[in-house]
């Protein structure tokens, strides 16, 4: 497997070696230990994700403030742009954010420590996109940023207005939001 850092401290671009032929491909999509030693991950994943979604559709900015999530991120149909944003205040990364385009094709994976919020827009007709995530999902805990925050000013690429759920048409800017310490 190949692990690129991005823009942000902690933020992986990890791409497995896919083995491929007339039949097909094989990948090991994940490896416990192989992991642990790239992303010095402490704690098991402990949940599963799963979300289909169309053209245009904008997920996010989520985070938990507690209980807060890692995400091992990737995408089994289509193509989405990856955002995930540093919201931890005593961070010399604060504010900043990177993007990774997530495909089916490239098998590309991206790991998002907790301490950041997260967010993807699909960019084919339709996208499935699997994560695994370092602590449950608690509902009371759950936050989001707006996607489009001036403040954050995220290139999200986007060719019209995305489709947004209810929750993240109601977000809060960074400077408004509960963040990490």
């Amino acid at each position: 497997m190949n692990v690129s850092a991005t823009e942000l401290l902690g933020v992986l671009i990890i791409e497995p070696k896919v083995f491929g032929d007339e039949r097909g491909f094989f990948y090991e999509s994940f490896n416990a230990r192989d992991f642990a030693q790239i992303a010095g991950l402490q704690q098991p994943f402990v949940q599963d994700n799963h979300s289909r979604s169309q053209k245009g559709v904008l997920r996010g900015l989520h985070y938990q403030i507690e209980h807060p999530q890692g995400k091992l991120v990737r995408v089994t149909a289509g193509e989405v742009l990856d955002v995930a944003v540093d919201i931890r205040q005593g961070s010399s990364g604060f504010g900043k954010w990177a993007s990774v385009r997530l495909s089916a094709g490239n098998s590309r994976q991206l790991w998002i420590p907790p301490g950041f919020a997260h967010g993807f827009l699909v960019l084919s007709d339709y996208a499935e996109v699997l994560y695994k995530t370092t602590d449950y999902y608690t509902p009371s805990a759950e936050r989001c940023i707006r996607w489009d925050d001036s403040e954050l000013n995220i290139d999200w690429q986007l060719d019209g207005p995305p489709i947004l759920s209810a929750k993240d048409q109601v977000g809060k800017c960074l400077k408004d939001a509960d963040l990490f310490p």
